[in-house]
């Protein structure tokens, strides 16, 4: 070999998706993606709503009708989960950045909360709304 040739140096490879073990926390920050791209087309609900009360009795019924059907509840169920959720998650991040809770077994038990709390708080704000609304 020449002297002016380079020796190859065997650097190690980057972490790969293969090695990884998939765990709750993972999978929370897909899904708090997720929820923030969902929040945005939420949005447009609130829009619509709006708009449609601005607009005239007959806009706002029109409104009314999806969201009193079931696939409007659906979606406004959705919404609030998706709300909460984001919210968990953006709290759990927000412990992070002061520097707390990155104990393994404070991070597991702070994500088990966020989920059980984000699901809890949709029921909570469900019936609590169809309860000042007269339904129960």
């Amino acid at each position: 070999m020449a002297e002016t040739e380079t020796l190859k140096v065997q650097r190690p490879l980057s972490p790969h998706i293969s090695i990884y073990r998939g765990g709750l926390t993972m999978l929370l920050s897909i899904v708090h993606r997720i929820t923030g791209g969902a929040l945005y087309f939420g949005t447009l609900l609130l829009a619509w709503w709006l708009i449609a009360a601005a607009t005239g009795p007959e806009a706002y019924a029109h409104f009314q009708w999806f969201v009193t059907s079931w696939i409007g509840t659906l979606v406004l169920v959705g919404y609030t989960w998706a709300l909460l959720h984001h919210l968990m998650g953006g709290l759990r991040h927000f412990m992070w950045d002061t520097g707390t809770a990155f104990g393994l077994s404070t991070v597991e038990l702070v994500a088990r909360l966020s989920v059980v709390l984000s699901f809890s708080l949709t029921g909570v704000v469900w019936v609590l709304g169809y309860y000042m609304a007269g339904a129960f």
